[in-house]
């Protein structure tokens, strides 16, 4: 399918959503060029929503960054910062924390759908990379003891299923996948899948282009939301998942195993016509659309 003819109801609203957890990789750029190209293409609205709750791995450098490759690239948006400064004062999640914690407590209300775990990263290690859930869920914990994370119960065998823009049907067996998810951490922050679903309603987000990996994330917010009538619009978002582009080493590019000396795409690549080529690539545009954003906008 053409994914710049997708069949969508225009004109769209989509955001760009990085984190400031490393530098933006040839994925990232990819992503946003992707996204943006669909949105200008419908006439639609695009929002700069950047992902930070995760403070302990931000960095001012990782921020700057974000800003940066987005001008490198040539893109704009709507909606957003204008620079890491305007995005601490005015757009940081810390800024919502009320807002997740409302839906936080509006799921604690739904039976059975939510239990305290007091399992480490170490304790999921020695189980072989997946959670023990059945032990936690057991102990039947109150969701207020202190030191304990909050995790969505999923029911074996749960297949959720929509159809993705680009993948056509798509069904994703959720707790194969993903497990019992955390939608609180232990320190009473809201974990990312319950962030992004606030603040894609928050926005009015109708559109969102990700790559293949996020496939059980979207599964699992879709689940969600549907569980508390505040959040019910994120079910009708529309969705592309975009094949992955991997490292030289083969591995699928990613920030949390960055070498420190590499500094992302701006650093690896001479100019923009490396994303523009790649984004052609998955597009199957002939390679001279590849040369220039406008020759991509016009094919």
């Amino acid at each position: 399918m053409d994914f710049l003819s997708l069949p969508t109801t225009a004109p769209i609203i989509s955001r760009l959503a990085p984190t400031p957890s490393g530098y933006l990789h040839l994925g990232n750029a990819v992503n946003f060029v992707l996204t943006w190209l669909l949105t200008r293409r419908t006439g639609g609205t695009l929002h700069l929503r950047i992902d930070d709750l995760d403070r302990q791995r931000l960095r001012p450098a990782y921020l700057d960054n974000i800003f940066q490759t987005i001008e490198w690239l040539g893109l704009d948006y709507d909606h957003g910062p204008s620079g890491p400064e305007d995005f601490e004062r005015h757009y940081s999640q810390l800024h919502h924390l009320s807002e997740y914690q409302q839906v936080l407590n509006e799921l604690r209300q739904v039976p059975g759908l939510l239990y305290a775990c007091h399992c480490s990263r170490t304790d999921i290690q020695r189980a072989g990379g997946h959670h023990p859930d059945a032990t936690c869920q057991a102990q039947r914990l109150p969701l207020d003891t202190p030191a304990t994370a909050w995790r969505a119960h999923v029911p074996n065998g749960l297949a959720i299923k929509f159809q993705d823009q680009w993948q056509q049907h798509t069904a994703v067996l959720l707790a194969a996948d993903m497990g019992d998810f955390v939608v609180r951490k232990k320190d009473g922050v809201a974990a990312y899948q319950i962030a992004s679903v606030v603040d894609d309603v928050r926005l009015g987000t109708t559109f969102i282009v990700r790559g293949l990996d996020l496939l059980p994330s979207t599964a699992a917010q879709l689940w969600l939301a549907g569980h508390v009538e505040s959040t019910a619009s994120f079910t009708h978002v529309q969705f592309a998942h975009h094949a992955l582009l991997p490292g030289a080493d083969g591995e699928k590019l990613s920030k949390s195993t960055q070498a420190s000396t590499q500094r992302g795409i701006m650093a690896e690549a001479g100019s923009p016509r490396v994303v523009y080529a790649a984004v052609a690539r998955l597009l199957g545009l002939p390679e001279a659309a590849g040369e220039s954003l406008a020759a991509l906008q016009a094919a």
